[in-house]
């Protein structure tokens, strides 16, 4: 009887098989963020949490310019955000991955470089929100 000869992949193979963040926020869906305000009515339980995703990824200073930075550009590539944050690629990368895992940016990979654009739908709900 054959014996299987497959073994568990190391860390590194791991991280290589694992998808970028590009990849990943191209397919994740907006937030579905509350249509009303947090005033209007009492938020639902997941409205809570889905806010609170958003905000706590907009809580560093760092990922609060990014996103400004995203949001006032229609599209803007991680090259030319190293330079207006004065942060290296792998800070840039490590935030905007953040930004995007909360529903906020999305990204498309084109050669080396990641091309960044805010997700309107989370933007407006955000504002929504913020609305009195």
């Amino acid at each position: 009887m054959p014996t299987s000869t497959a073994t568990k992949p190391t860390t590194k193979q791991a991280k290589k098989a694992a998808p970028s963040a590009a990849t990943t926020s191209a397919a994740t869906t907006p937030l579905q963020l509350c249509c009303g305000t947090l005033t209007a009515d009492p938020l639902t339980a997941p409205e809570a949490d889905d806010l609170a995703q958003a905000f706590a990824a907009l809580g560093d200073p760092i990922r609060l310019r990014l996103y400004s930075l995203v949001a006032s550009a229609d599209e803007i590539c991680s090259c030319d955000l190293m330079p207006l944050l004065d942060r290296s690629q792998p800070t840039v990368s490590h935030h905007t991955k953040a930004l995007a895992d909360a529903g906020l940016i999305v990204g498309e990979k084109r050669g080396r470089w990641v091309y960044w654009r805010a997700v309107p739908e989370t933007r407006r709900s955000l504002h929504r929100a913020l609305a009195d």
